[in-house]
Protein backbone atom coordinates (compact mmCIF):
# COMPACT_ATOMS: atom_id res chain seq x y z
CA UNK A 1 0.00 0.00 0.00
CA UNK A 2 1.91 3.13 -1.01
CA UNK A 3 0.06 5.74 0.36
CA UNK A 4 1.84 4.94 3.76
CA UNK A 5 4.02 7.99 4.08
CA UNK A 6 8.14 7.33 5.66
CA UNK A 7 6.41 9.02 8.98
CA UNK A 8 3.61 6.81 8.77
CA UNK A 9 5.23 3.68 8.64
CA UNK A 10 8.18 4.99 11.95
CA UNK A 11 4.80 5.75 13.70
CA UNK A 12 3.48 1.99 12.96
CA UNK A 13 6.88 0.82 13.96
CA UNK A 14 6.98 2.76 17.14
CA UNK A 15 3.13 0.87 18.40
CA UNK A 16 4.80 -2.26 17.08
CA UNK A 17 2.03 -2.77 14.05
CA UNK A 18 3.24 -5.04 11.00
CA UNK A 19 2.01 -2.42 8.22
CA UNK A 20 0.18 -5.81 6.76
CA UNK A 21 -2.16 -5.29 9.71
CA UNK A 22 -2.99 -1.66 8.83
CA UNK A 23 -3.60 -2.79 5.17
CA UNK A 24 -6.03 -5.74 5.96
CA UNK A 25 -7.72 -3.32 8.38
CA UNK A 26 -8.46 -0.89 5.55
CA UNK A 27 -9.01 -3.65 3.41
CA UNK A 28 -11.77 -4.55 5.91
CA UNK A 29 -13.20 -1.38 6.04
CA UNK A 30 -13.61 -1.25 2.09
CA UNK A 31 -14.92 -4.74 2.23
CA UNK A 32 -17.10 -4.03 5.32
CA UNK A 33 -18.19 -6.44 7.60
CA UNK A 34 -21.09 -8.92 7.11
CA UNK A 35 -23.94 -9.68 9.43
CA UNK A 36 -23.77 -12.97 11.19
CA UNK A 37 -26.24 -15.40 10.05
CA UNK A 38 -28.15 -17.02 13.09
CA UNK A 39 -30.22 -20.01 12.42
CA UNK A 40 -32.07 -20.14 15.50
CA UNK A 41 -31.67 -19.30 19.10
CA UNK A 42 -29.57 -21.77 21.73
CA UNK A 43 -32.19 -22.75 24.47
CA UNK A 44 -32.40 -25.40 26.83
CA UNK A 45 -31.88 -29.19 25.32
CA UNK A 46 -30.60 -27.60 21.97
CA UNK A 47 -27.56 -25.58 22.54
CA UNK A 48 -27.83 -25.08 26.79
CA UNK A 49 -27.33 -27.77 28.97
CA UNK A 50 -30.01 -27.39 32.66
CA UNK A 51 -28.92 -29.35 35.29
CA UNK A 52 -31.30 -30.72 38.54
CA UNK A 53 -30.27 -30.23 41.69
CA UNK A 54 -28.25 -33.42 41.98
CA UNK A 55 -26.52 -32.93 39.29
CA UNK A 56 -25.20 -29.66 40.03
CA UNK A 57 -23.94 -30.93 43.40
CA UNK A 58 -22.43 -33.86 41.34
CA UNK A 59 -20.40 -31.33 39.17
CA UNK A 60 -19.12 -29.26 42.23
CA UNK A 61 -18.06 -32.05 44.07
CA UNK A 62 -16.57 -33.47 40.80
CA UNK A 63 -13.98 -30.54 40.54
CA UNK A 64 -14.10 -30.07 43.82
CA UNK A 65 -11.76 -33.91 43.78
CA UNK A 66 -9.83 -32.96 41.03
CA UNK A 67 -9.06 -29.08 42.01
CA UNK A 68 -5.78 -29.83 44.18
CA UNK A 69 -3.62 -31.11 41.01
CA UNK A 70 -4.77 -28.35 38.82
CA UNK A 71 -3.33 -24.90 37.96
CA UNK A 72 -6.51 -22.67 38.45
CA UNK A 73 -6.50 -18.52 37.43
CA UNK A 74 -8.75 -15.96 37.75
CA UNK A 75 -9.19 -13.45 34.56
CA UNK A 76 -10.63 -10.10 35.23
CA UNK A 77 -11.18 -7.42 32.75
CA UNK A 78 -11.06 -4.32 34.57
CA UNK A 79 -9.65 -1.67 32.57
CA UNK A 80 -13.31 0.22 32.57
CA UNK A 81 -13.43 3.28 33.46
CA UNK A 82 -16.37 4.70 36.09
CA UNK A 83 -17.33 7.78 33.93
CA UNK A 84 -20.15 5.79 31.84
CA UNK A 85 -21.51 5.03 35.23
CA UNK A 86 -22.41 8.72 36.13
CA UNK A 87 -23.04 10.03 32.78
CA UNK A 88 -26.88 10.94 34.34
CA UNK A 89 -24.91 13.10 37.31
CA UNK A 90 -22.24 14.76 35.04
CA UNK A 91 -25.37 15.85 33.13
CA UNK A 92 -26.92 17.26 36.30
CA UNK A 93 -23.81 18.96 37.73
CA UNK A 94 -23.88 20.88 34.62
CA UNK A 95 -27.58 21.88 34.32
CA UNK A 96 -28.43 22.25 37.73
CA UNK A 97 -28.31 25.63 40.05
CA UNK A 98 -29.29 24.92 43.45
CA UNK A 99 -29.89 28.76 44.19
CA UNK A 100 -32.17 29.66 41.10
CA UNK A 101 -34.70 25.96 40.84
CA UNK A 102 -36.01 23.94 43.32
CA UNK A 103 -34.26 20.68 42.79
CA UNK A 104 -38.15 18.74 42.50
CA UNK A 105 -38.93 21.65 40.01
CA UNK A 106 -35.55 20.79 37.53
CA UNK A 107 -36.67 16.89 37.98
CA UNK A 108 -40.66 17.89 36.70
CA UNK A 109 -39.21 20.16 34.14
CA UNK A 110 -36.17 17.78 32.81
CA UNK A 111 -37.65 14.32 33.13
CA UNK A 112 -34.77 12.94 34.60
CA UNK A 113 -35.46 10.10 36.66
CA UNK A 114 -32.24 8.70 37.56
CA UNK A 115 -31.66 12.13 39.87
CA UNK A 116 -34.52 11.73 41.38
CA UNK A 117 -33.31 8.44 42.26
CA UNK A 118 -30.23 9.04 42.94
CA UNK A 119 -31.45 12.33 45.51
CA UNK A 120 -33.97 10.01 47.26
CA UNK A 121 -31.60 7.14 48.17
CA UNK A 122 -28.42 8.89 48.94
CA UNK A 123 -28.29 7.58 52.05
CA UNK A 124 -27.99 3.51 50.57
CA UNK A 125 -25.12 4.14 48.77
CA UNK A 126 -21.74 3.41 50.10
CA UNK A 127 -19.98 6.57 49.74
CA UNK A 128 -22.69 8.32 51.54
CA UNK A 129 -20.80 8.65 54.95
CA UNK A 130 -17.51 9.63 53.78
CA UNK A 131 -19.23 12.45 51.60
CA UNK A 132 -21.60 13.84 54.20
CA UNK A 133 -18.70 14.17 56.43
CA UNK A 134 -16.70 16.34 53.33
CA UNK A 135 -19.80 18.39 52.66
CA UNK A 136 -20.94 18.96 56.35
CA UNK A 137 -22.20 22.64 57.00
CA UNK A 138 -21.52 23.56 53.25
CA UNK A 139 -25.04 23.63 52.58
CA UNK A 140 -28.17 25.88 53.50
CA UNK A 141 -31.06 23.47 52.36
CA UNK A 142 -31.60 19.88 51.57
CA UNK A 143 -31.28 20.74 47.40
CA UNK A 144 -28.26 22.13 47.85
CA UNK A 145 -26.90 19.10 49.73
CA UNK A 146 -27.85 16.80 46.94
CA UNK A 147 -25.69 19.35 44.33
CA UNK A 148 -22.90 19.16 46.79
CA UNK A 149 -22.77 15.84 47.03
CA UNK A 150 -22.47 14.78 43.79
CA UNK A 151 -20.01 17.51 43.00
CA UNK A 152 -18.27 15.88 45.87
CA UNK A 153 -18.36 13.06 44.24
CA UNK A 154 -17.15 13.50 41.15
CA UNK A 155 -15.33 16.54 40.10
CA UNK A 156 -11.10 16.17 40.66
CA UNK A 157 -11.00 18.63 43.75
CA UNK A 158 -13.13 16.19 45.63
CA UNK A 159 -13.83 12.56 45.44
CA UNK A 160 -13.11 12.41 41.51
CA UNK A 161 -15.26 9.26 40.97
CA UNK A 162 -15.65 9.90 37.76
CA UNK A 163 -12.63 9.28 36.74
CA UNK A 164 -11.77 6.14 38.66
CA UNK A 165 -11.54 2.99 37.14
CA UNK A 166 -14.94 1.09 37.82
CA UNK A 167 -13.01 -1.48 39.92
CA UNK A 168 -11.70 0.89 42.70
CA UNK A 169 -15.25 2.29 43.46
CA UNK A 170 -16.81 1.58 46.68
CA UNK A 171 -19.45 -0.72 45.67
CA UNK A 172 -20.68 -2.54 49.08
CA UNK A 173 -21.37 -1.49 52.28
CA UNK A 174 -20.88 -3.72 55.36
CA UNK A 175 -20.45 -2.96 58.90
CA UNK A 176 -16.75 -2.46 59.00
CA UNK A 177 -16.08 -0.73 55.84
CA UNK A 178 -17.52 -0.40 51.92
CA UNK A 179 -15.62 -2.90 49.51
CA UNK A 180 -14.56 -2.05 46.34
CA UNK A 181 -15.31 -4.56 43.26
CA UNK A 182 -11.34 -5.27 43.29
CA UNK A 183 -11.63 -6.50 46.95
CA UNK A 184 -14.96 -8.27 45.94
CA UNK A 185 -13.28 -10.62 42.88
CA UNK A 186 -10.59 -11.66 45.90
CA UNK A 187 -13.31 -12.99 48.46
CA UNK A 188 -14.18 -14.85 45.29
CA UNK A 189 -11.29 -16.39 44.53
CA UNK A 190 -10.81 -17.79 47.45
CA UNK A 191 -13.50 -19.69 47.04
CA UNK A 192 -13.14 -21.57 43.60
CA UNK A 193 -10.20 -20.22 42.32
CA UNK A 194 -7.86 -21.57 45.15
CA UNK A 195 -5.49 -24.80 45.33
CA UNK A 196 -3.12 -25.09 48.17
CA UNK A 197 -4.17 -22.28 49.99
CA UNK A 198 -3.11 -19.94 46.84
CA UNK A 199 -5.20 -18.02 44.21
CA UNK A 200 -4.15 -16.54 41.47
CA UNK A 201 -5.90 -13.41 40.05
CA UNK A 202 -4.74 -11.76 36.89
CA UNK A 203 -6.79 -8.12 36.19
CA UNK A 204 -6.32 -6.43 32.64
CA UNK A 205 -6.30 -2.60 33.61
CA UNK A 206 -5.60 0.81 32.16
CA UNK A 207 -2.16 1.86 32.20
CA UNK A 208 -3.00 5.24 33.88
CA UNK A 209 -4.75 3.36 36.63
CA UNK A 210 -1.69 1.04 37.85
CA UNK A 211 -0.50 3.02 40.62
CA UNK A 212 -4.18 2.76 42.14
CA UNK A 213 -4.83 -0.48 41.91
CA UNK A 214 -1.34 -1.43 43.34
CA UNK A 215 -2.31 0.45 46.47
CA UNK A 216 -5.82 -1.41 46.85
CA UNK A 217 -4.29 -4.39 46.31
CA UNK A 218 -1.88 -3.25 49.30
CA UNK A 219 -4.70 -2.91 51.43
CA UNK A 220 -7.71 -5.28 50.23
CA UNK A 221 -5.36 -8.50 49.86
CA UNK A 222 -4.15 -8.68 53.67
CA UNK A 223 -7.53 -8.30 54.48
CA UNK A 224 -9.41 -11.26 53.34
CA UNK A 225 -6.15 -12.57 53.82
CA UNK A 226 -7.04 -12.76 57.26
CA UNK A 227 -10.35 -13.57 56.96
CA UNK A 228 -10.24 -16.58 54.40
CA UNK A 229 -7.05 -18.06 54.96
CA UNK A 230 -5.92 -17.09 51.35
CA UNK A 231 -2.63 -16.07 49.86
CA UNK A 232 -3.38 -14.02 46.77
CA UNK A 233 -0.77 -14.18 43.49
CA UNK A 234 -2.48 -10.99 42.08
CA UNK A 235 -0.75 -9.46 38.59
CA UNK A 236 -2.14 -6.83 36.19
CA UNK A 237 -1.52 -6.34 32.19
CA UNK A 238 -2.56 -3.62 30.06
CA UNK A 239 -4.18 -3.81 26.90
CA UNK A 240 -1.36 -3.80 24.23
CA UNK A 241 -0.65 -0.19 21.81
CA UNK A 242 0.01 -3.52 19.19
CA UNK A 243 -4.07 -4.21 18.95
CA UNK A 244 -4.93 -0.73 18.61
CA UNK A 245 -6.61 -0.14 15.24
CA UNK A 246 -6.40 2.15 12.46
CA UNK A 247 -9.67 4.69 11.86
CA UNK A 248 -10.07 5.80 8.28
CA UNK A 249 -12.05 9.09 6.30
CA UNK A 250 -15.40 8.37 5.04
CA UNK A 251 -13.62 7.24 1.18
CA UNK A 252 -11.67 4.51 3.60
CA UNK A 253 -8.47 6.40 3.30
CA UNK A 254 -6.63 6.29 7.03
CA UNK A 255 -7.90 9.24 8.96
CA UNK A 256 -4.64 11.70 9.69
CA UNK A 257 -4.57 13.69 12.92
CA UNK A 258 -4.05 17.95 12.92
CA UNK A 259 -0.37 16.93 13.05
CA UNK A 260 -0.52 14.78 10.19
CA UNK A 261 -0.19 11.81 12.50
CA UNK A 262 -2.47 8.65 11.47
CA UNK A 263 -5.31 7.89 14.24
CA UNK A 264 -5.40 4.61 15.87
CA UNK A 265 -8.01 3.91 18.53
CA UNK A 266 -8.38 1.37 21.00
CA UNK A 267 -9.42 -2.27 19.96
CA UNK A 268 -12.07 -3.12 22.33
CA UNK A 269 -12.50 -5.82 24.61
CA UNK A 270 -11.13 -8.33 22.01
CA UNK A 271 -7.90 -7.11 22.16
CA UNK A 272 -7.74 -8.98 25.88
CA UNK A 273 -7.56 -11.94 23.63
CA UNK A 274 -3.67 -11.47 23.33
CA UNK A 275 -3.22 -10.57 27.30
CA UNK A 276 -5.35 -14.18 28.08
CA UNK A 277 -3.08 -15.88 25.67
CA UNK A 278 -0.13 -14.38 27.77
CA UNK A 279 -1.93 -16.17 30.84
CA UNK A 280 -1.31 -20.02 31.66
CA UNK A 281 -3.69 -22.70 33.36
CA UNK A 282 -5.39 -25.83 33.83
CA UNK A 283 -8.61 -23.38 33.94
CA UNK A 284 -9.07 -20.06 33.63
CA UNK A 285 -12.11 -18.57 35.42
CA UNK A 286 -13.47 -14.86 33.60
CA UNK A 287 -15.66 -12.42 34.91
CA UNK A 288 -15.55 -8.57 34.31
CA UNK A 289 -15.33 -6.35 37.11
CA UNK A 290 -18.51 -4.76 37.66
CA UNK A 291 -19.75 -8.18 38.28
CA UNK A 292 -19.82 -8.94 42.11
CA UNK A 293 -21.95 -10.25 44.64
CA UNK A 294 -22.55 -9.32 48.55
CA UNK A 295 -21.04 -11.58 50.83
CA UNK A 296 -24.27 -12.96 51.63
CA UNK A 297 -24.68 -13.81 48.12
CA UNK A 298 -20.93 -15.77 47.55
CA UNK A 299 -21.55 -19.10 48.15
CA UNK A 300 -24.08 -19.50 45.46
CA UNK A 301 -22.03 -18.18 43.17
CA UNK A 302 -19.06 -19.88 44.06
CA UNK A 303 -20.79 -23.04 43.78
CA UNK A 304 -22.10 -21.96 40.02
CA UNK A 305 -18.46 -21.47 39.19
CA UNK A 306 -17.62 -24.75 40.38
CA UNK A 307 -19.84 -26.66 38.52
CA UNK A 308 -19.23 -24.61 35.18
CA UNK A 309 -15.60 -25.78 36.41
CA UNK A 310 -16.98 -29.48 36.77
CA UNK A 311 -18.69 -29.75 33.37
CA UNK A 312 -15.36 -28.68 31.84
CA UNK A 313 -12.86 -30.70 33.52
CA UNK A 314 -14.96 -33.66 32.35
CA UNK A 315 -15.18 -32.70 29.13
CA UNK A 316 -11.48 -31.95 28.71
CA UNK A 317 -10.82 -35.69 30.23
CA UNK A 318 -13.02 -37.13 27.53
CA UNK A 319 -11.54 -35.09 24.93
CA UNK A 320 -7.98 -35.52 26.10
CA UNK A 321 -8.49 -39.08 26.24
CA UNK A 322 -9.51 -39.26 22.46
CA UNK A 323 -6.80 -37.00 21.50
CA UNK A 324 -4.40 -39.17 22.75
CA UNK A 325 -5.35 -41.81 21.07
CA UNK A 326 -5.87 -40.47 18.03
CA UNK A 327 -1.82 -39.28 18.27
CA UNK A 328 -1.01 -42.56 18.64
CA UNK A 329 -2.49 -44.02 16.00
CA UNK A 330 -5.02 -46.97 15.63
CA UNK A 331 -8.49 -45.65 15.85
CA UNK A 332 -11.01 -48.21 14.38
CA UNK A 333 -14.72 -47.16 12.78
CA UNK A 334 -15.77 -47.61 15.95
CA UNK A 335 -13.68 -45.28 17.78
CA UNK A 336 -14.58 -43.08 14.94
CA UNK A 337 -18.07 -43.20 15.66
CA UNK A 338 -17.65 -42.69 19.14
CA UNK A 339 -15.12 -39.71 19.02
CA UNK A 340 -17.80 -38.07 16.39
CA UNK A 341 -20.40 -38.77 18.78
CA UNK A 342 -18.88 -36.92 22.09
CA UNK A 343 -17.71 -34.15 20.07
CA UNK A 344 -21.64 -33.77 18.29
CA UNK A 345 -23.30 -34.37 21.53
CA UNK A 346 -21.23 -32.99 24.28
CA UNK A 347 -19.09 -30.21 22.52
CA UNK A 348 -21.94 -28.97 20.40
CA UNK A 349 -19.41 -29.54 17.06
CA UNK A 350 -20.85 -29.97 13.46
CA UNK A 351 -19.30 -31.77 11.09
CA UNK A 352 -18.88 -30.19 7.68
CA UNK A 353 -20.86 -31.49 4.74
CA UNK A 354 -18.21 -34.03 3.23
CA UNK A 355 -17.42 -35.61 6.33
CA UNK A 356 -19.67 -38.96 5.99
CA UNK A 357 -18.71 -39.66 2.48
CA UNK A 358 -14.84 -38.79 3.28
CA UNK A 359 -12.53 -42.39 3.61
CA UNK A 360 -11.60 -43.22 7.79
CA UNK A 361 -7.97 -41.63 7.31
CA UNK A 362 -9.72 -37.95 6.05
CA UNK A 363 -12.40 -38.43 9.23
CA UNK A 364 -10.06 -38.91 11.47
CA UNK A 365 -8.39 -36.02 10.65
CA UNK A 366 -11.68 -34.03 11.19
CA UNK A 367 -11.58 -35.66 14.34
CA UNK A 368 -8.64 -34.84 15.28
CA UNK A 369 -8.77 -30.56 14.29
CA UNK A 370 -12.34 -30.92 16.05
CA UNK A 371 -10.86 -31.98 19.33
CA UNK A 372 -7.57 -30.43 19.44
CA UNK A 373 -9.09 -26.65 20.40
CA UNK A 374 -9.58 -24.51 23.60
CA UNK A 375 -12.77 -25.43 25.23
CA UNK A 376 -15.23 -22.80 26.94
CA UNK A 377 -18.04 -23.63 29.46
CA UNK A 378 -19.94 -20.37 29.73
CA UNK A 379 -22.97 -19.77 32.06
CA UNK A 380 -26.27 -18.21 30.58
CA UNK A 381 -29.00 -16.83 32.07
CA UNK A 382 -32.90 -16.48 31.98
CA UNK A 383 -33.82 -13.49 29.35
CA UNK A 384 -34.66 -10.60 31.70
CA UNK A 385 -34.73 -7.90 29.10
CA UNK A 386 -30.64 -6.46 29.52
CA UNK A 387 -29.21 -5.62 27.19
CA UNK A 388 -26.08 -7.75 25.30
CA UNK A 389 -25.25 -10.77 23.86
CA UNK A 390 -27.03 -14.53 23.81
CA UNK A 391 -26.19 -18.16 22.59
CA UNK A 392 -27.04 -18.83 18.94
CA UNK A 393 -26.56 -21.38 16.36
CA UNK A 394 -25.19 -19.77 13.53
CA UNK A 395 -24.00 -20.44 10.15
CA UNK A 396 -20.62 -19.24 8.00
CA UNK A 397 -20.20 -18.45 4.62
CA UNK A 398 -19.66 -22.34 3.59
CA UNK A 399 -22.94 -23.27 5.34
CA UNK A 400 -20.66 -24.31 8.58
CA UNK A 401 -22.99 -24.14 11.82
CA UNK A 402 -21.80 -23.62 15.33
CA UNK A 403 -22.39 -22.32 18.59
CA UNK A 404 -21.77 -18.56 19.14
CA UNK A 405 -22.49 -15.75 21.51
CA UNK A 406 -23.65 -13.16 19.27
CA UNK A 407 -23.94 -9.40 19.65
CA UNK A 408 -27.08 -7.22 18.16
CA UNK A 409 -24.77 -4.90 16.65
CA UNK A 410 -23.77 -8.48 14.91
CA UNK A 411 -27.27 -9.04 13.90
CA UNK A 412 -29.20 -7.62 10.92
CA UNK A 413 -32.09 -6.01 12.25
CA UNK A 414 -33.32 -4.69 9.24
CA UNK A 415 -34.24 -8.51 8.19
CA UNK A 416 -37.27 -9.53 10.17
CA UNK A 417 -36.23 -13.17 10.16
CA UNK A 418 -33.11 -12.39 12.10
CA UNK A 419 -34.89 -9.67 14.05
CA UNK A 420 -37.54 -12.47 14.72
CA UNK A 421 -34.70 -15.18 16.59
CA UNK A 422 -32.84 -12.69 18.17
CA UNK A 423 -36.51 -11.59 19.89
CA UNK A 424 -37.49 -15.08 20.70
CA UNK A 425 -33.94 -16.20 22.39
CA UNK A 426 -34.58 -17.28 25.99
CA UNK A 427 -31.10 -16.42 27.66
CA UNK A 428 -28.60 -14.13 27.21
CA UNK A 429 -24.40 -13.73 27.96
CA UNK A 430 -23.67 -12.45 31.63
CA UNK A 431 -20.08 -12.74 30.81
CA UNK A 432 -19.16 -15.73 33.35
CA UNK A 433 -16.80 -18.50 31.35
CA UNK A 434 -14.39 -21.21 32.45
CA UNK A 435 -12.08 -22.07 30.02
CA UNK A 436 -9.78 -24.80 29.12
CA UNK A 437 -6.74 -23.54 26.98
CA UNK A 438 -4.41 -26.74 27.39
CA UNK A 439 -4.29 -29.60 25.12
CA UNK A 440 -3.85 -33.31 26.24
CA UNK A 441 0.02 -32.83 26.58
CA UNK A 442 -0.49 -30.02 28.78
CA UNK A 443 0.58 -28.01 26.20
CA UNK A 444 -0.68 -24.41 25.80
CA UNK A 445 -3.03 -23.83 22.92
CA UNK A 446 -1.91 -20.41 20.67
CA UNK A 447 -5.14 -18.80 21.44
CA UNK A 448 -4.65 -16.32 18.36
CA UNK A 449 -5.77 -18.99 16.30
CA UNK A 450 -8.78 -19.41 16.96
CA UNK A 451 -10.01 -15.66 16.66
CA UNK A 452 -12.91 -15.33 13.80
CA UNK A 453 -11.09 -12.08 12.31
CA UNK A 454 -14.49 -11.31 10.77
CA UNK A 455 -16.58 -11.07 13.60
CA UNK A 456 -15.31 -7.48 14.23
CA UNK A 457 -17.58 -4.50 14.21
CA UNK A 458 -17.38 -1.26 12.31
CA UNK A 459 -18.86 2.22 14.11
CA UNK A 460 -18.57 5.67 13.12
CA UNK A 461 -17.19 8.56 15.36
CA UNK A 462 -16.14 11.78 14.47
CA UNK A 463 -12.99 13.69 15.87
CA UNK A 464 -12.75 17.52 15.68
CA UNK A 465 -16.19 17.95 13.93
CA UNK A 466 -14.97 15.37 11.14
CA UNK A 467 -16.39 11.81 10.46
CA UNK A 468 -14.82 8.76 10.78
CA UNK A 469 -15.23 4.81 10.56
CA UNK A 470 -13.28 3.03 13.78
CA UNK A 471 -12.62 -0.70 13.78
CA UNK A 472 -13.42 -2.73 17.06
CA UNK A 473 -11.89 -6.21 16.94
CA UNK A 474 -14.36 -9.05 17.58
CA UNK A 475 -15.20 -9.39 21.20
CA UNK A 476 -13.35 -11.59 23.77
CA UNK A 477 -16.22 -14.19 24.27
CA UNK A 478 -17.95 -13.37 20.42
CA UNK A 479 -15.17 -13.79 17.42
CA UNK A 480 -12.37 -14.38 19.88
CA UNK A 481 -13.30 -17.41 20.79
CA UNK A 482 -15.31 -17.98 17.66
CA UNK A 483 -13.19 -21.61 16.65
CA UNK A 484 -13.13 -22.69 20.25
CA UNK A 485 -15.39 -25.38 21.69
CA UNK A 486 -18.18 -24.41 23.35
CA UNK A 487 -20.80 -25.46 25.89
CA UNK A 488 -23.54 -23.42 27.39
CA UNK A 489 -24.90 -24.30 30.94
CA UNK A 490 -28.27 -22.46 32.46
CA UNK A 491 -27.03 -20.52 35.65
CA UNK A 492 -28.98 -18.73 38.43
CA UNK A 493 -29.20 -14.77 38.07
CA UNK A 494 -27.71 -14.22 41.24
CA UNK A 495 -24.70 -15.21 38.87
CA UNK A 496 -25.30 -11.87 37.36
CA UNK A 497 -24.91 -8.45 39.11
CA UNK A 498 -23.72 -5.49 36.46
CA UNK A 499 -23.25 -2.00 37.74
CA UNK A 500 -23.88 0.19 34.46
CA UNK A 501 -24.87 3.34 36.59
CA UNK A 502 -24.67 4.66 39.74
CA UNK A 503 -28.52 3.98 40.56
CA UNK A 504 -27.26 -0.31 40.04
CA UNK A 505 -25.72 0.19 43.41
CA UNK A 506 -29.41 0.31 44.90
CA UNK A 507 -30.48 -2.67 43.83
CA UNK A 508 -31.21 -5.49 46.52
CA UNK A 509 -28.18 -7.59 45.13
CA UNK A 510 -25.56 -4.62 45.93
CA UNK A 511 -27.36 -3.71 49.41
CA UNK A 512 -25.23 -5.98 52.07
Amino acid sequence: MSNLSQQDLAQLESKGIPKEKVENQIETFKAGIPFVKLQKAAVVSDGILKFSEDEHKELVRFFEDERGSMDLLKFVPASGAASRMFKAMFNFLDSYVASKEKLSDYIERTGDTAVKQFSDNLEKFPFYGLIMERISGKSKTKDEEVYLFVKEMLVSEGLNYGFYPKGLLPFHKYQSASATPFEEHLKEASLYAKTGGKANLHFTISEQHDAMFKKEHAMAASRVSAVTNTDFDVSYSNQKTSTDTIAVDMENAPFKNSDGSLLFRPGGHGALIENLNDQDADIIFIKNIDNVVIDENLEEVADSKKMLAGVLRKAQKTAFGYAKAISEGSISVGDAQQIKAFLEQQLNVRMPENYDSADLQTQVSILSDKLNRPIRVCGMVKNEGEPGGGPFWISDENGNISLQIIESAQIDLSNEQQASILKNSTHFNPVDLVCGIRNHKGEKYNLLDFVDVKQGFITNKTKEGKELKALELPGLWNGAMAFWNTIFVEVPLVTFNPVKTVNDLLKPTHQA
